[in-house]
């Protein structure tokens, strides 16, 4: 749903109403330390609280991992939602009452919640509904199924509120609509009945079925999955797309998974509803299904935001069909495993089980082995190329030969296509040390024109002082600027009386932040006219609100005791940051001017080679100047 941006008032009244200490508490036990409170971390493992919530500030601050921000973020943070998602159920919770930044959305924006609420609603009796009838004589055939086919123990069959769709065209539809009176278009709306094409009425989309009940990630039903328990097909029925369903970004059991992602640091994907149940039935809770569909990148992403170190097992089916979906879900993610993004495994079963079958006759210790030495997705993919071929023969060698260089040439990062190359030389010499150079030297032949780029070399006179021009900056040049730049922002933050000073100095020298997330920081500061307290609270719900990345400004908003104690050295901090700066952009100006000059002739445009000598002259003599004049280097506060 495209929901209109929310009013600042909105979101001001529930900041003002949604205490933090209150907000907090849900999740974390917090004890009063002063005047602050503190409690463990939610977002790490510790054993010693380094978790504070302030009361007076309205923010909370992890000396461990960096995590802080407002209530708004906390809830973010903590259930991966959306800033517009949070708010409104904030609002809801503090009844505060929700405007649009444009006033003839509010009144679309209410329709749509309120159809989105009635949708929660008849899913959440429909659950009821399928697992009451499982209890009735009419689903002892269901219960049967779940008990001796799938082994499942009553605990089980409750944690995901398994039921039965009975076999009548209009069970569910009578019951909800003439005897609870929903509306038969919120059914149909939510995809559980479809009108009938002649004579008028509707009928149940799931008849006779067992049922899966499909929840978002905070466990609420959204859609239903319905296994056939006769030889009807399809064997799998999941509910249309609907307001609240979309199969390609939803994840079945990762309401129930996310917790155990985040404490494994991994994720665990399989094919089938009851794969997934299966695993969390044997303890391994960290387990999620596709819904029947190539995993999206969507889902993938999804997923990702549990686990720290991206670390995503695909456990398909062995046999032909799973081999192809493993192929599939790695095409739409290949992109992110090839950039490192994602630590992608690939766990084939043995026999061509899947995960339900091989836990029947295995314990989840076995299973757990397997998960750890599952193939990284590349070592998996080689052997898929290598399987079943004879390196002996040309054709084969070959064809093996062209779809390895066909991955190789894929692989960003240098030093893991190295290691793939001589890897992959080693299988191509077949057990011939004596081959490895050769095969190592044909494959980075073919691999070249896309694992190589060059540079082409600048044909020059001698630069100014001699050597040669450089360009691209100095390897420290980056962490000096970003250090730089970061230290001025964090003391326009937290020390109000110098703003205006770093003001001054910045439009005298004319200096720009030259890293963007530092450059989008110090726009959203001149945008904002508020105190000292106002002026983070405020700054980080505007980040929140536009979707920009805070990850890598959020630190600045927070103190540590080594921070504290730096910018009382204030005056000289600033001093230091601001030359360092200048001096890093005099830099720039001074090597883009010499190669000017280096590039130019002076025979055929002596005005031009002039005007570029002075140019690149006068940068020098300021870096000399800005030089001398520093009090102390930034580098010694790093």
């Amino acid at each position: 749903m495209q929901i209109p941006r929310l009013h600042p008032d909105t979101i001001e009244e529930v900041k003002l109403r949604a205490d933090i200490v209150d907000v907090v508490s849900e999740y974390v036990v917090l004890r009063k330390r002063g005047k602050d409170f503190v409690g463990l971390c939610p977002f790490h493992d510790e054993k010693s609280p380094s978790f504070t919530v302030s009361q007076t500030k309205q923010m909370y601050y992890c000396f461990g991992c960096e995590a802080g921000g407002n209530a708004i973020k906390f809830v973010m943070e903590l259930g991966k939602r959306s800033f517009t998602d949070v708010v409104l159920d904030l609002a809801r919770r503090y009844q505060v009452p929700v405007q649009t930044l444009e006033p003839e959305q509010r009144q679309e924006l209410q329709r749509r919640l309120s159809l989105r609420e009635q949708l929660y609603e008849v899913l959440a009796m429909s659950a009821q509904f399928y697992q009451h009838a499982l209890r009735q004589s009419q689903g002892q055939k269901a219960i049967q199924y779940l008990q001796s086919n799938r082994k499942l123990k009553e605990e089980t069959i409750q944690q995901f509120g398994l039921g039965y769709a009975p076999a009548g065209w209009e069970t569910l539809h009578r019951y909800l609509v003439e005897d609870k009176h929903y509306p038969a278009q919120i059914l149909e709306k939510a995809g559980l009945i479809k009108p009938r094409k002649e004579g008028g009425g509707y009928y149940d989309v799931f008849r006779d079925r067992l049922m899966i009940p499909i929840r978002d990630v905070q466990g609420r039903v959204i859609a239903f999955g319905g296994r056939t328990l006769t030889d009807e097909q399809p064997k799998y029925l999941n509910s249309p797309e609907t307001e609240l369903f979309s199969k390609g970004k939803t994840l079945f059991a990762l309401d129930q998974a996310k917790g155990g992602i985040s404490q494994l640091d991994q994720a665990v994907v399989v094919e089938g509803y009851f794969d997934a149940i299966a695993l969390h039935a044997a303890g391994i809770n960290n387990a999620i299904a596709s819904l029947g569909t190539a995993l999206s990148l969507e889902q993938v992403r999804l997923i990702l935001r549990y686990t720290e170190s991206k670390q995503l097992v695909l456990n398909f089916d062995a046999d032909k069909a799973g081999t192809n979906a493993a192929e599939r879900a790695i095409g739409e993610i290949a992109e992110l495993a090839y950039k490192g993004e994602v630590q992608l495994k690939i766990l084939n079963l043995p026999d061509g089980k899947d995960a339900d079958e091989y836990l029947h006759s295995h314990t989840p210790e076995d299973y757990g082995e397997l998960l750890k030495n599952a193939p990284l997705w590349l070592d998996w993919q080689i052997q898929e190329i290598i399987k079943d071929r004879d390196l002996r023969q040309a054709t084969d060698f070959q064809q093996v030969t062209q779809q390895l260089v066909k991955l190789l040439k894929n692989i960003a990062n240098s030093d893991t296509r190295n290691y793939y190359v001589s890897y992959c030389a080693e299988i191509l010499s077949l057990g011939d040390t004596r081959l490895i150079p050769l095969r190592v030297e044909n494959l980075l032949t073919q691999i070249a024109p896309v694992a190589a780029t060059y540079s082409k070399p600048v044909s020059a006179k001698k630069a100014w002082g001699g050597g040669k021009v450089s360009h691209s900056p100095l390897p420290t040049e980056r962490s000096l600027l970003e250090h730089a730049e970061a230290l001025l922002l964090r003391i326009y933050l937290h020390c109000p009386e110098q703003r205006q000073a770093i003001i001054a100095e910045l439009e005298e020298r004319d200096l720009q932040f030259s890293l963007s997330h530092h450059r989008f920081l110090w726009q959203q500061i001149l945008e904002t006219t508020v105190e000292q307290l106002d002026l983070i609270s405020s700054l980080q719900n505007r980040y929140l609100e536009s979707s920009e990345e805070l990850g890598l400004v959020s630190h600045l908003f927070h103190l540590n005791e080594k921070w504290k104690k730096e910018i009382l050295r204030t005056p000289q901090v600033v001093q230091a940051a601001i030359a360092c700066m200048d001096l890093v952009m005099l830099e720039k100006r001074y090597r883009h001017f010499l190669e000017l000059w280096q590039q130019t002739d002076p025979e055929a445009e002596p005005e031009r080679y002039e005007f570029y000598y002075q140019a690149f002259y006068a940068e020098k003599i300021k870096l000399q100047q800005i030089d001398r004049q520093r009090l102390f280097s930034i580098t010694e506060l790093l």
